[in-house]
C-alpha cells in the first residue's frame, strides 16, 4: 500500500464540515519546517485530493497548521465574533507506507484529532 495523508475539518459546535478553512503541511526535521503543501477545504470539510499524495510521501515528522480564525470568525456571530483560536498546529510521525488520515474535530473554544482511517 503506497504511503500518503489526508485530513477533513468538522465543526463540531455548528454539527457540519468547516468549510473553506486553510491548512497548510509542513516536513519537521529538528527544529526547520519545510513547507509542503497549502490547501483549503472544501464544502465536506476535506480537501480535493491528499494533502501528502502517495508520489511525495516519505516517513518522518510533519506537521499541519489548520488556520481556524477566519473560518470561526465567519462562523459565529455576537460577542463571539472574535475568535478564542487562531492557529491550530498538529504534529505528528509517519512511519511507515500506510493511509494516514488526521482529522480536526474544531470548537470556538476546542478541538481534538485522531488518527483517522
Amino acid at each position: 500500500m503506497p504511503g500518503y495523508l489526508t485530513t477533513h475539518v468538522l465543526d463540531t459546535a455548528r454539527g457540519v464540515p468547516a468549510a473553506g478553512l486553510k491548512i497548510d503541511l509542513y516536513r519537521v526535521y529538528a527544529t526547520t519546517r519545510t513547507h509542503l503543501a497549502e490547501m483549503v477545504t472544501n464544502e465536506g470539510g476535506r480537501t480535493d485530493k491528499p494533502i501528502l499524495p502517495a508520489a511525495d510521501f516519505a516517513p518522518g515528522t510533519y506537521e499541519l497548521v489548520f488556520h481556524v480564525a477566519d473560518y470561526l470568525a465567519t462562523a459565529q456571530s455576537g460577542p463571539q465574533a472574535h475568535p478564542f483560536l487562531d492557529e491550530i498546529p498538529i504534529r505528528f510521525k509517519m512511519s511507515e507506507k500506510s493511509h494516514y488520515h488526521v482529522p480536526l474535530l474544531l470548537s470556538p473554544y476546542g478541538y481534538s484529532t485522531y488518527r483517522g482511517s
